[in-house]
């Protein structure tokens, strides 16, 4: 019965070494190509990673940037609601007793409120050690010789923004 499957026998003893080398040379090739790719790939994972953490923190310091510009803007309206504030504290009690007076008072202490939930931080304690980083010294009286400059008075107050200075506080140092 010569229909039986009989298998192909290569006709040279080493061709079957080559075609065997060959194919291995190729899944060689084969895996250097893949481990190429996987090590582009995951480079390409981390540059867009990092790409996507640099875009939040823009965006993130570009948004505190604009609210510190509000801020900065509104802090006018603060110093003339603590003027009033501080007019109808030293004023007649038939005038703070009025209903302008009352609502002005509310408004402004809304307004400070809402914004130190926020971030907004008031500088205005007279009695504390000078620094020079939150407090603009603009007079001077003689004190005590220990050698430390304490804040005697706060002639405007100054105001943090999360942590950065927003506007010194102008004071009167002594010592």
């Amino acid at each position: 019965m010569s229909d039986e499957f009989s298998p192909e026998l290569p006709e040279e003893p080493g061709e079957s070494e080559v075609v065997l080398e060959a194919e291995e040379v190729l899944l060689s090739e084969a895996e250097r190509q893949r481990d190429e790719y996987l090590d582009a790939l995951q480079r390409l994972q981390a540059d867009f990673e990092n790409y996507r953490k640099r875009v939040a923190r823009t965006a993130e310091e570009t948004a505190g940037r604009a609210a510190a510009d509000v801020i900065s803007k509104l802090l006018p309206v603060i110093d003339a609601l603590d003027l009033a504030q501080a007019h109808f504290g030293a004023a007649a009690t038939e005038e703070l007793e009025s209903l302008e007076a009352k609502a002005l008072v509310q408004a402004r202490s809304l307004l400070i409120d809402t914004l130190a939930k926020e971030g907004l931080v008031r500088v205005d304690r007279a009695g504390d050690v000078f620094d020079p980083q939150v407090h603009d010294a603009v007079a001077h009286v003689e004190g005590d010789s220990d050698g430390l400059q304490i804040v005697d008075d706060v002639l405007r107050a100054g105001y943090l923004w999360k942590g950065a200075v927003l506007r010194p506080a102008m004071v009167r140092v002594k010592g």
